[in-house]
């Protein structure tokens, strides 16, 4: 239950800007686009953090830290649950929906990616009932399952969990392609589909893999996906709000959340995408407590009810021996860090949502943060749950803005800039002629070349990005994470095209009429 904020006068968090680990992807493409116009640019380095007093992890202070992060990085609306050991520590909502509807416990709202722990747990069950054994092949229990690669008869269960079986967006781009409406359809579109690597031998996080996870929960159990997660997880759990959708479209609003550029955020509309099993389930922060102290506590609800054998939940968060270079188990990931606690989390995101679970194993802590915000240059629910970590350490927090608030105004610049230079590139544009009036055309084709790089880094942003990510996607899907980085380089696609076009229209027109001379 939200407990009122004191009335006490309180020092506020100070705004910083923190560039994350796994953000760094989106950083070094912001250098190439800086690169193509005026050369290397770094942003300033973090502000030091000041000392400040202890804090503790409870319903005022989670309130006084959420409430300033959306006063000071215009975040319209987070819901948060915070649990420790068996009991909810706190569960609220905060601002808006993107209807305009106030944020509360009971608000429903997309998880995205959160929805693999409960698919893994859902095969994990079958498992415990001796329905399905995790080292056999997929085509057991699945015999529709096929691909294109004949490796592919060779994935077993646990390689889907762990996300190990050899597929990848490199092969099967899944959300450039039409995206079906049933699991069946999701699994039947994949016959075509080559793999990226041998079944075992690599991790790539892959949705699929989660599509085809769902289906055999459904093949298996005789029973539809959503169902069974309802009658399995959510029901003896009492998540009375959640259920498994098979599209955005089947949430709440059909997705619909906001994006961030230029320090501002604007409401967009989500496409359809395909979700039932690895990103579909559609929860409240209330519901999402009781999920919490469940993994927290081996598989145990708050009332006592047990849904999975302890050595099941650890099995879900404990990686695979094999590949060594992953730390991704079954649905969560554990986070190694140097110093501080283990943490075993997962995150979520759609273009317009995103969310985060922690688990801290050590004072059995959970955390999760749902916000409507979309992937990338919106991506506050990581930020927030840091926040909240520092206070279940006893620290206190600083508001970490996504680094997309400085960055946008880094990308401003080189827009400025190109546009500009695009503008005295067409004003000098005779002035050049003249210069290279004599030179031979591939002399002046050499000249015009490196006029082509920005059009090229435009027309290859998609793919870029989803190299750098390692996710594919369209031009369309990267407005929506990240707009001032499009803005940015379509600005610099358009400069170039019109100095490249009045270049070539001066030289032409001086030697033509250097002919008629």
């Amino acid at each position: 239950m939200k407990t009122p904020t004191s009335s006490t006068p309180r020092p506020r968090p100070r705004l910083r800007f923190r560039l994350r680990p796994r953000r760094r992807s989106g950083a070094l493409l912001a250098a190439l686009g800086v690169a193509t116009v005026m050369g290397a640019l770094s942003p300033a380095a973090p502000t030091a953090s000041a000392a400040q007093p202890a804090a503790s992890l409870e319903p005022a202070s989670i309130d006084r830290y959420v409430r300033d992060y959306l006063e000071q990085t215009g975040l319209p609306g987070a819901a948060v649950a915070v649990t420790r050991g068996d009991r909810v520590v706190h569960s609220a909502g905060y601002g808006r929906t993107a209807s305009g509807q106030s944020m509360t416990g009971q608000t429903r709202l997309p998880v995205a990616s959160l929805s693999k722990s409960m698919t893994a747990l859902a095969v994990m069950q079958l498992a415990e009932a001796g329905k399905v054994d995790l080292d056999e092949p997929v085509r057991r229990y699945l015999p529709e399952f096929t691909m294109a690669d004949r490796r592919a008869e060779k994935i077993t269960v646990r390689q889907l969990l762990t996300q190990t079986s050899g597929m990848a967006d490199s092969a099967y781009p899944d959300l450039t392609r039409t995206q079906p409406h049933t699991l069946k359809e999701a699994v039947a579109a994949m016959r075509e589909a080559p793999l990226a690597a041998a079944p075992g031998t690599k991790f790539r996080y892959h949705n699929p893999n989660y599509f085809v996870a769902a289906r055999l929960v459904e093949v298996v159990s005789g029973r539809p996906f959503a169902d069974y997660l309802s009658a399995h997880l959510f029901k003896p759990l009492h998540m009375t709000h959640t259920a498994s959708v098979d599209s955005t479209e089947d949430m709440p609003d059909q997705a619909r959340g906001y994006v961030r550029a230029y320090g501002e955020v604007f409401a967009r509309s989500h496409p359809r995408w395909f979700s039932a099993g690895g990103h579909g389930v559609v929860t409240t922060a209330d519901d999402l407590s009781q999920w919490l102290i469940a993994q927290n506590n081996q598989g145990v609800s708050a009332d006592g009810r047990r849904i999975a054998a302890a050595r099941t939940i650890d099995m879900t968060h404990t990686p695979p021996s094999t590949p060594k270079d992953t730390d991704y188990a079954m649905g969560w990931s554990q986070n190694r860090q140097d110093s501080g606690p283990r943490q075993i989390q997962h995150t979520g995101q759609l273009l317009t949502q995103n969310s985060m679970a922690t688990l801290l194993p050590e004072s059995k802590v959970g955390i999760a943060v749902i916000t409507n915000t979309g992937m990338l240059s919106g991506d506050d629910a990581p930020q927030i749950i840091q926040g909240l970590v520092d206070l279940a350490e006893g620290k206190q927090p600083e508001v970490a803005a996504p680094f997309s608030m400085t960055g946008d105004w880094v990308l401003a610049a080189l827009t400025l800039l190109a546009a500009g230079l695009g503008i005295r590139g067409v004003l000098r544009a005779g002035r050049w002629a003249d210069r290279t009036a004599r030179k031979s055309w591939w002399r002046v084709a050499l000249r015009i070349l490196p006029q082509v790089l920005p059009i090229l880094l435009f027309t290859q942003l998609a793919a870029l990005v989803g190299l750098l990510m390692n996710r594919s996607g369209t031009l369309d899907q990267v407005t929506y994470a990240w707009p001032a980085l499009v803005v940015c380089a379509a600005a610099g696609a358009l400069a170039s095209t019109a100095v490249i076009t009045s270049r070539a229209v001066r030289v032409l027109g001086r030697r033509r009429r250097e002919a008629v001379a």
